[in-house]
């Protein structure tokens, strides 16, 4: 029996198939409304960039550093958290970074200037940054490697939901009350989120018994000095990029350059989300079924395609931006989901929190300087028509390319190490 499976002997196998108990059902419900309030916070800047720009008198150089400081921030915090991520009961650290989280999308929601929402995103940040990697951890701790696409599948229709419901309700409040309200509904949503987790969630602190009693910063060091991570280290930072360089400016891409009226905005949104969240369990049921890294080369070769497309086009009907923008979303969700069931089999138990928080670091380091790149290559003309969003197309396909080179390589590994 592989390691990943010897872990979480309390799941039932039948049919070769992993059967889940109400419990495991509640903590995949639980985990994946946590990411969506935490992807809704991180993704509503998108589409109210196109509002918040000239609400805030700023350009796109400036609305890059709102996105990217998050990121930045975000990245800081889970190098300094690396080192205790395994010396403490995961539920406890998941509460306290949730609650930090909380906080700054307040802030987030009473900032008046710039400066204050920059600085408001730099505290949100600091802790919702870390929680996709705690999530993850917990992931691994209480799931087989052998149901992960599944499980992961599920967490990441978090993101369609999202785009179903968080996007065009925020656009719709941002639309009738300003952009300072969508702030104030997460922050509702994840307070409740926040009781429930407090009330119902287990502790999960069975890690603790493979703990070795290390200085927190060893731990950290050991990690970064693995020569086994650091394929999935450089795999993970370039994954982030075509995120980072594409999501921040599509709201305005869609309205000044395909000429998608601001009112129809939440449509294309909400088409994306619907596709995505019926493609994402199915995606993760693929890639237990046929091949984590097989879905991850469909996901990788569809979203080349469909970036290529989608960066050169110029004013378009709203039916095809809806199409390409709902392909585009299932090729990137189809390479999301296996690389991340992938990676979770690569840390040993004992630095398993660890090694997601330096990921997820990684991750948003490299996304934020992703971000700032494109808002340098991105230029805004008189009439908010975006000059060069090709160039940053081609810089996507480039990573796509080099990260599928990366994740054959972990493939390989990981089929030698579970066999």
């Amino acid at each position: 029996m592989s390691e990943a499976s010897s872990e979480s002997l309390s799941h039932k196998v039948k049919n070769n198939t992993v059967q889940f108990s109400k419990y495991d059902f509640f903590v995949v419900g639980v985990l994946s409304f946590l990411q969506f309030t935490i992807i809704l916070d991180f993704m509503i800047l998108s589409p109210l960039g196109a509002i918040l720009m000239p609400a805030m008198k700023i350009g796109p150089a400036e609305f890059g550093r709102v996105v990217s400081i998050y990121a930045f921030s975000a990245g800081i915090s889970g190098i300094l958290v690396s080192g205790f991520a395994d010396r403490f009961d995961r539920k406890k650290i998941l509460l306290i970074f949730y609650f930090g989280f909380i906080i700054g999308t307040l802030f987030c929601a009473l900032a008046t200037n710039y400066i204050f929402l920059l600085s408001a995103r730099l505290v949100t940040g600091i802790f919702g940054g870390v929680i996709g990697s705690i999530v993850f951890a917990i992931t691994t701790d209480l799931f087989p490697f052998e149901a992960r696409g599944r499980v992961m599948g599920f967490i990441q229709t978090s993101f369609a939901a999202s785009q179903i419901l968080g996007l065009p309700i925020g656009l719709y409040l941002a639309n009738h009350w300003g952009w300072h309200f969508p702030f104030l509904a997460i922050v509702g949503v994840s307070t409740m989120a926040l009781l429930i987790i407090l009330k119902y969630l287990k502790p999960i602190d069975k890690h603790l018994n493979n703990k070795i009693d290390k200085h927190p910063i060893h731990h950290f060091i050991e990690t970064i000095k693995n020569k086994k991570y650091l394929q999935a280290f450089a795999s993970i930072a370039l994954l982030s990029t075509g995120g980072f360089m594409i999501m921040p400016f599509a709201s305005a891409f869609s309205v000044h350059n395909l000429k998608v009226d601001l009112a129809h905005l939440p449509m294309v949104y909400m088409t994306t989300g619907i596709c995505s969240i019926i493609a994402g369990p199915l995606i993760g049921r693929a890639s237990d079924a046929f091949g984590k890294f097989n879905v991850f080369l469909f996901g990788s070769i569809t979203t080349i395609i469909l970036i290529l497309i989608y960066t050169h086009l110029g004013e378009t009907p709203l039916y095809w931006v809806m199409l390409i923008n709902a392909l585009m979303f299932v090729g990137i969700t189809a390479r999301m989901i296996p690389s991340q069931a992938l990676m979770s089999a690569i840390p040993t138990p004992a630095s398993r929190g660890s090694f997601m928080s330096v990921n997820s670091s990684i991750q948003q380091i490299s996304g934020g300087l992703a971000s700032i790149i494109a808002g340098l290559i991105v230029k805004e003309s008189i009439d908010g028509h975006l000059e060069n969003f090709e160039i940053v197309g081609y810089i996507v396909v480039g990573t796509t390319l080099f990260t599928l080179y990366l994740m054959w390589g972990i493939h390989k590994r990981i089929h030698e190490k579970l066999n």
